[in-house]
């Protein structure tokens, strides 16, 4: 998959429309089309990454910013009292549907476990 063809670098190009809900230098998060829960939020990084496993020591500083983020975020929707959880879906077996690292936070009502 190229760039050009990457959903989530569409939206970080703005070349396709998000609700965004907040920006970095490095990150984008917007509310996700499809919500599993009241507040479902999609964080990714603006560098087409595809999965987890693409990572390499150099995203080190990305991904800590990324759980600043989150962190932030969380507080701003007021989910850090009642709880959140923040989710990777690394290969298509862990249902990762989009091809480009994204995190999903989810929160406001109580989430179960196992989740899959």
């Amino acid at each position: 998959m190229t760039r050009a063809d990457c959903l989530f670098c569409r939206i970080a190009n703005r070349d396709l429309e998000a609700n965004v809900v907040g920006e970095t230098e490095s990150l984008l998060a917007f509310r996700d089309m499809n919500p599993q829960a009241p507040t479902h939020i999609l964080i990714i990084p603006k560098e087409h990454i595809p999965t987890l496993t693409d990572l390499t020591e150099s995203h080190t500083a990305l991904m800590g910013g990324a759980l600043h983020f989150i962190n932030r975020l969380a507080g701003q929707y007021q989910l850090s009292k009642g709880g959140y959880r923040v989710v990777i879906n690394c290969g298509p077996q862990a249902g990762q549907s989009v091809f480009h690292l994204h995190f999903h936070l989810l929160g406001g009502r109580q989430l179960s476990w196992p989740p899959g």
